[in-house]
């Protein structure tokens, strides 16, 4: 799917005190705690879209600080126009990045968790690698992570979630809860935060799946 160009964005967000530059990313690795008003921990969204999701968590706990990943200016921007609206929300920030560079920018057990929300697919067997909960990504995600710390997936493409599994379950995860109808699961349902993808694939009758898988430790 073509993204639709927003002119301004790239400068709305280098103008933007919510987001942490390029320039800056990889000094902070290591030190996020000194980043945030309150050292505690952290979690990442990766792939957090227009910001929904990440922006309610944000505001739902204010015992945990959230970095919000993504690497498309014109939807990073829309993320950063929630945000404004919210300048005394102190553990939120963004970052434009691709999830590649997870490691440069992330330090070992530095991360208590990871959400997957609606990833992009890659339906071309090909492009496997660039499946966020593929293992070439597990892997990544295993070297930031604390020893408890948690990777939660969903998604409405049941083949994506299938691999996923198969993924965590060669990678040598624990899988610590699934569902194929998260909407439906009166155990994994309560407390579920939707982002604008959920909404709207729920609302067209498309079952929610979603796991969480715990690391394996090395």
């Amino acid at each position: 799917m073509r993204l639709r160009n927003i002119p301004g964005s790239r400068e709305a967000i280098a103008e933007s005190r919510f987001v942490v530059h390029e320039d800056e990313m990889r000094e902070k690795k290591g030190h996020w705690d000194a980043v945030f008003e309150r050292a505690q921990p952290l979690y990442l969204e990766i792939g957090m879209g227009k910001g929904r999701f990440l922006t309610e968590l944000a505001q739902l706990h204010p015992d945990r600080n959230y970095v919000g990943i993504e690497k498309y200016s014109s939807v990073l921007v829309r993320a950063l126009e929630k945000r404004e609206q919210l300048p005394d929300l102190d553990n939120l920030l963004f970052l434009r990045m691709e999830a590649e560079d997870l490691t440069d920018v992330f330090g070992p057990g530095e991360v208590s968790g990871i959400y997957l929300n609606f990833s992009d697919p890659w339906p071309k067997d090909r492009h496997a690698k660039r499946r966020l909960p593929g293992r070439e990504f597990l892997a990544r995600y295993n070297q930031i992570l604390t020893p408890e710390g948690r990777v939660e997936f969903k998604t409405d493409n049941r083949t994506l979630f299938e691999f996923a599994l198969e993924e965590a379950r060669a990678a040598g995860w624990t899988l610590e809860a699934c569902t194929f109808d998260l909407h439906h699961d009166e155990t994994m349902l309560p407390g579920n935060v939707m982002t604008e993808y959920e909404e709207r694939f729920s609302a067209q009758g498309n079952p929610i799946c979603k796991l969480v898988i715990s690391r394996s430790v090395c």
